[in-house]
């Protein structure tokens, strides 16, 4: 983990890598329960016989459950110690490249692309997240994320 002390202290890495994650598993009760949370039960989700026959031998992650999971990425990715508040201020391009074989691991690389003032001392971070998977040759998911950081 990356650990930053203030905001201000990523303004000159825009472009560089600001952190990676941990490996995170994704089983399929984590798959079932996605699909419980946001009511899509496509079979290639979460019917495991089915899925043997279907285009993957078997089932695979959401592509929105793989995007969700970005907090769970950040939090072990990097940290700013004087940061109070972060805000989810929305996403721009989001690609789901390849699938997610239920039994893999995921993990996911983060780079700063920008970086702007806003009120009361906050910066707003456009970053992007490539999610990688464990033994793939081309990224889950890349997804690039505009959040906003209070001290």
């Amino acid at each position: 983990m990356k650990i930053f002390d203030k905001i201000a202290d990523l303004q000159p890495l825009v472009g560089e890598s600001i952190g990676t994650s941990d490996w995170l598993s994704i089983d399929q009760p984590r798959v079932n329960q996605f699909a419980e949370a946001t009511g899509d039960h496509q079979w290639i989700h979460v019917d495991v016989e089915r899925a043997k026959q279907g285009p993957f031998g078997g089932t695979i992650a959401h592509g929105f459950l793989t995007l969700s999971l970005m907090p769970a990425f950040f939090a072990t990715a990097f940290q700013i110690k004087e940061t109070k508040s972060g805000l989810n201020y929305g996403l721009d391009k989001v690609r789901f490249i390849s699938p997610v074989p239920v039994g893999s691991r995921l993990r996911a690389h983060f780079r700063l692309m920008e970086w702007s003032a806003v009120a009361n001392g906050g910066a707003q971070l456009k970053i992007e997240m490539t999610v990688e998977c464990e033994g793939a040759n081309r990224p889950a998911c890349i997804a690039e994320t505009i959040t906003r950081l209070f001290p």
